[in-house]
């Protein structure tokens, strides 16, 4: 009786084994695919562990993880499995040293242009009238200014001490516009 059962166990056993994936087959399409043997630059960096118990597939795909090639992805559809298998990637290239870019001499050279300053039409303390206005009427109203201010730039306008300064554009000396009024 127990030589019956001992000849299907010895049957049962590739049977079973056959159900998972060789990892040496694994080992065997990666050094394929990438062109080096285990170990070697560009190769696998170690063998695929064999303790992974992976459903046999008729057709394993490979492609790489990334552009870097630092891995190779080896996937099953069916049944639907993937692993990652590290490769010993070369270092990145050194940078190729700086070419410096011939100086010319400073006679050679344009100085930069020094913006011009604007002209100042409203210093601090001048009296300004202020103007306000629209189609078919105008405000005006004197006021103090409190700071410089070149033609087309803000500058604030007291009319009243009790009251913050109003800000203004602007126009000309003595001259200042409320923004958004007749322009």
């Amino acid at each position: 009786m127990k030589l019956p059962f001992l000849a299907l166990a010895l049957v049962a056993t590739p049977a079973l084994a056959q159900d998972f994936q060789s990892t040496q087959l694994l080992d065997t399409i990666v050094a394929q695919f990438t062109g080096h043997n285990i170990g070697q630059m560009g190769g696998a960096i170690a063998p695929v562990d064999v303790r992974l118990k992976l459903a046999a597939c008729a057709a394993p795909q490979l492609e790489w993880h990334t552009d870097a090639h630092q891995a190779v992805v080896v996937r099953c559809m069916a049944p639907e499995w993937k692993i990652f298998v590290p490769v010993l990637a070369p270092p990145p290239p050194k940078p190729a040293p700086a070419v410096a870019a011939p100086v010319r001499p400073a006679a050679a050279q344009a100085p930069a242009p020094v913006p011009a300053k604007p002209e100042i039409v409203i210093k601090r303390g001048d009296t300004v009238t202020l103007e306000a206005g629209g189609p078919g009427f105008s405000i005006t109203r004197e006021g103090v200014a409190m700071s410089d201010a070149p033609a087309g730039g803000r500058v604030m306008i007291r009319v009243d001490d009790k009251k913050p300064p109003i800000q203004a554009i602007a126009i000309e000396a003595g001259l200042a516009k409320l923004p958004g009024s007749g322009e």
